[in-house]
């Protein structure tokens, strides 16, 4: 707040929403490759590649996602997370998940 008149600073909640994206493509990044090289230790099996090429399809839905979001809170007025957008992200949270216990299991 500035001078407790209840206004805000247009520019900070924009900034940390872009670096709450950035975090989570980092982490998704991670779950992705370490699926992968999961995967491929101690031998390949058609399961663990299924499981690991499932992760890589969903991690570049979710940075298609994330790069759409970080581009749109670069304007002056951004828009709020359309449901479609925020359901895209969720589902594809919920599948990396999936993906990556299914590689490990």
């Amino acid at each position: 707040m500035t001078g407790g008149l209840g206004l805000r600073d247009p520019g900070l909640q924009p900034e940390r929403t872009r670096l709450a994206w950035r975090r989570t493509t980092l982490s998704s990044t991670v779950v992705a490759v370490l699926a992968a090289r999961q995967a491929l230790h101690d031998g390949a099996t058609s399961a663990g590649l299924l499981g690991a090429w499932l992760s890589l399809l969903v991690w570049a839905a979710l940075l298609g996602v994330a790069h759409r979001r970080i581009r749109a809170l670069g304007s002056v007025r951004p828009e709020a997370l359309s449901p479609r957008a925020a359901s895209a992200a969720v589902g594809c949270t919920l599948a990396l998940a999936a993906f990556a216990v299914a590689v490990v299991v």
